[in-house]
């Protein structure tokens, strides 16, 4: 497959097979699937990394997934929180002046009314007060807060939220039901997903990789559906137990398999989709010290430095051996300014960082000024 990359490079659709054959690639491989990676990226997308300040507002869930160490089960091993609006507000003033451009919120999932009250108020308070010269529409808002009705996505839409990730985690029917309690169905996951698409969201998605029981062939299908479904941007991270969770006596894949992994798929990712954003999470650092900047180096171009208070963050682990814990908002600011200049790549301040996927299909409200 690898001496075949050129031709991928030169605008080939990739087969189920094509994809199976790159997620199998080895170590000594890598160079080339790399080098192949990097010039789709280059062409389609661009060589600058975007911020995406990650605000982790709450950690109370309503949900259960079998995987997740803040799952509703844990209820004795996680101290619930929930940051004010004003933490949260001033945290995103922060982001805008340190010019990341866009902000995450991200949350446990509930459907209450009070909730999606108080997070429709964040995003219109954060709107109104980021506005400035150099972001004239304000920090571009990406919401992470799980399943909601379409009438609630519409409404947090409207209030200026502009991006949505909502994983699938998987595509295959049973292994969904594996990791998740029966009351939560792959059908309504696509469902909110195809909700959002209709709204006008820039939608995000994405799979962990390295599920007890998940196959080559299932994550090839994985990035079959990113396209099917027209996916904006991917953030997708490797599976790590955690060890309150309900996998836990499922062990994982060793890490050196399970990151080199991890990265085929980013690479798949982006010699299949091209002009979409891909994430380098936090998880490839939780598994490898550079894994952020391996997965820059495979072809991501998105990466989302940690920006929650350090008082409440550690009660915000889905996963074991979550790193940053201790670092302070400009510690990470630092670090990862440093990691990415590190790779020979610059950052795109002060700007909301939207995909050319996006933009082609003009689901950029407003078209922000660069």
């Amino acid at each position: 497959m690898i001496e075949e990359l050129g031709q991928i490079v030169a605008e080939q659709q990739l087969s189920r097979q094509d994809l199976v054959r790159i997620l199998s690639c080895g170590a000594d491989q890598a160079p080339l699937l790399k080098e192949a990676a990097n010039q789709v990226m280059r062409r389609h997308v661009g060589d600058l990394v975007y911020y995406r300040g990650i605000i982790e507002f709450s950690n109370i869930c309503t949900m259960d997934c079998c995987y997740c160490g803040i799952r509703r089960s844990n209820v004795l091993d996680v101290p619930r929180y929930r940051l004010s609006r004003e933490q949260i507000t001033e945290t995103a003033i922060w982001c805008a002046d340190q010019g990341y451009g866009s902000v995450v919120l991200q949350s446990g999932e509930r459907q209450d009314e009070e909730f999606i009250a108080f997070t429709e108020s964040v995003i219109r308070t954060i709107k109104q007060r980021t506005v400035s010269d150099r972001l004239p529409a304000g920090l571009g808002i990406t919401l992470g807060i799980g399943q909601q009705s379409p009438q609630t996505y519409e409404r947090l839409y409207r209030a200026g939220a502009h991006r949505y990730l909502l994983r699938i985690e998987t595509t295959d029917e049973e292994l969904f039901g594996r990791i998740h309690p029966p009351a939560q169905t792959l059908s309504s996951r696509i469902a909110c997903l195809q909700s959002l698409r209709e709204i006008g969201y820039q939608v995000g998605t994405g799979v962990m990789i390295g599920i007890p029981g998940q196959t080559l062939e299932m994550l090839a299908d994985d990035i079959a559906f990113f396209a099917e479904q027209d996916i904006d941007m991917i953030g997708m991270g490797p599976y790590i137990v955690h060890p309150d969770s309900a996998m836990a006596e499922l062990g994982m894949m060793e890490r050196g398999p399970l990151l080199q992994l991890s990265l085929n798929m980013i690479a798949a990712v982006r010699l299949a989709l091209k002009d979409v954003n891909i994430a380098a999470t936090t998880a490839l650092q939780a598994i490898a010290p550079d894994g952020r900047e391996q997965g820059l180096s495979y072809g991501a171009n998105v990466t989302m430095p940690n920006l929650t208070p350090v008082e409440v963050r550690k009660g915000y682990q889905l996963y074991a051996g979550k790193p940053c814990l201790e670092e302070s908002s400009q510690d990470c600011s630092t670090c990862l300014l440093r990691r990415i200049q590190s790779l020979g790549r610059d950052v795109g301040f002060d700007q909301w960082g939207d995909s050319p996927h996006a933009a082609a299909a003009g689901r950029i409200p407003g078209q922000q000024e660069s």
